[in-house]
C-alpha cells in the first residue's frame, strides 16, 4: 500500500467536504442538523435515540454530497439541456427529498413522545 497516496486521499475527501459546505442545500442541512442536535440535547435523548439521530444526519450529509456530485458530473457530461440529463439530476434530488422526508418522520417519532 502506498501510504502517501492513502494520506493524500484524505486531503481530497476533506476538500470535498469543504466544497459541500459552500452549497446552499448542504448549508440548510447543516442548520437543520444543528437545530436537531440542540433539541436532542435539551430533550435528553437516550443513547439509542442519539445513535439514530446521528446516523440520519450523517446519511443526509452523505446523500446531499452524492447528489451534488451527480449534478456536477451530469453538467460536465451534458452542458446542453438534455431530457436524460434532467432526469438524472431530478432523480438524485428526489432521492435526497425522500430521505429527508423519512428522516423527519423518524425524528418526529423520537421527539414528539418526549415533548407531549
Amino acid at each position: 500500500m502506498n501510504v502517501r497516496k492513502f494520506v493524500r486521499s484524505f486531503g481530497y475527501a476533506f476538500k470535498g467536504i469543504l466544497t459541500a459546505c459552500t452549497e446552499q442545500n448542504f448549508i440548510s442541512h447543516l442548520l437543520s442538523a444543528g437545530i436537531v442536535l440542540i433539541a436532542g440535547y435539551f430533550t435528553e435523548l437516550s443513547r439509542i435515540e442519539w445513535y439514530i439521530v446521528l446516523l440520519l444526519i450523517a446519511l443526509m450529509f452523505a446523500l446531499e454530497m452524492i447528489n451534488t456530485a451527480i449534478e456536477r458530473v451530469v453538467d460536465l457530461a451534458s452542458p446542453n439541456i438534455h431530457p436524460l440529463a434532467k432526469q438524472a439530476k431530478d432523480l438524485a434530488a428526489g432521492a435526497v427529498l425522500v430521505f429527508a422526508i423519512f428522516s423527519a418522520i423518524i425524528g418526529l417519532l423520537i421527539f414528539i413522545p418526549k415533548w407531549f
